[in-house]
């Protein structure tokens, strides 16, 4: 079903962080921007469609007046608004929004670190664009940062804190499928597997918690109501968003899971795990019975290798892209 293109060779190794992949198709400009991290460092390379051009760039994670920095970059995701794409850097010292192509940070956040060393970490992590206006983000507190963007320039304000986890957020997604119909449209998990579905809007609304069985929940996505969360069990499952009611689990990896991605279009799954395994599903709606099915399309073993980042390049899953602990390329595979 596909084939593996030419990679994409990158600055440096991908560090061993969850949802370590970030994809950004710029259609008007037959390009798509790549992030991988690496320590404190974001590698981001912007690819033509036709794979001979290639650049490159590397942001640092910087802080104002701070010459040097050590703090590790927890993830770097892209965030699509209507008016507005940003590229978002979390670390241990704060969240970091950059125009998309990298060229400009337009907005810094300090996080509240404790004047006394503590046992638990301080670090962000956990990215999602919301609704028109709104990009979240999760702290190592449980906490989840709700900015409003403006359309244009920096003005970017904290609106909200959302205190509902206890444990540190591992990572969030907004509903992907563009239906307007879904009540829910924000789903946050947390390390100890708990769920929460949010409801944006002037102040976010707790619609579900879903309790977790003491395994993290590395990666999570929202679809037509539906939830799919990855584990570290290797299994992923499907919950009913509003509801809570599984339909579905699946033991789909031998492995800690460490990436989800949908693409929204077609209901292709992409799951990929510690066991060196990337594997494609199809989610199918069922409207009669409100369900959700899930059948096992694919898979691609990407030898010696531990996954930590999968991601399709377009809304249809007709390519994906991989990366993995220590590698120096971003794979990809098109369909044949």
């Amino acid at each position: 079903m596909y084939h593996k293109e030419k990679s994409i060779q990158i600055k440096n190794s991908a560090s061993a962080l969850y949802n370590n992949l970030g994809v950004l198709r710029i259609a008007p400009r037959r390009l798509t921007y790549f992030t991988v991290v690496h320590a404190n460092v974001v590698n981001m390379v912007s690819a033509s469609w036709d794979g001979l051009n290639y650049s490159h760039r590397q942001l640092q994670s910087k802080e104002p007046n701070v010459a040097t920095s050590t703090s590790l970059i927890m993830q770097a995701a892209f965030c699509v608004l209507p008016s507005r794409d940003l590229l978002v850097v979390t670390s241990q010292k704060g969240i970091q929004m950059y125009e998309s192509d990298g060229s400009i940070m337009v907005y810094w956040h300090a996080l509240d670190t404790p004047e006394t060393p503590t046992a638990q970490a301080v670090f962000a992590r956990g990215i999602s664009a919301v609704w028109e206006n709104y990009i979240c983000v999760g702290v190592s507190s449980g906490a989840i940062l709700v900015f409003d963007v403006p359309s244009k320039g920096s003005n970017i304000t904290l609106s909200e804190v959302l205190e509902e986890h206890k444990e540190s957020i591992t990572d969030m997604a907004s509903e992907c499928s563009g239906s307007q119909e879904c009540i829910a449209d924000l789903v946050s998990a947390d390390d100890g597997g708990n769920l929460c579905v949010w409801k944006s809007g002037e102040e976010f609304q707790l619609l579900n918690k879903i309790p977790g069985f003491d395994m993290s929940c590395s990666s999570v996505k929202l679809w037509k109501g539906t939830v799919v969360a990855g584990y570290g069990t290797g299994q992923i499952r499907l919950y009913e968003a509003v509801t809570g009611i599984l339909h579905a689990e699946v033991n789909a990896h031998a492995r800690w899971i460490y990436s989800l991605d949908i693409a929204p279009f077609s209901g292709l799954l992409l799951t990929a795990a510690e066991d060196s395994l990337v594997r494609v599903w199809h989610l199918t709606m069922t409207p009669e019975t409100n369900s959700v099915e899930i059948a096992h399309l694919h898979n691609e073993c990407v030898t010696d290798t531990q996954i930590c980042g999968a991601r399709f390049c377009d809304s249809d899953g007709y390519a994906f892209a991989v990366t993995g602990y220590d590698l120096s390329e971003i794979i990809r595979y098109t369909q044949t």
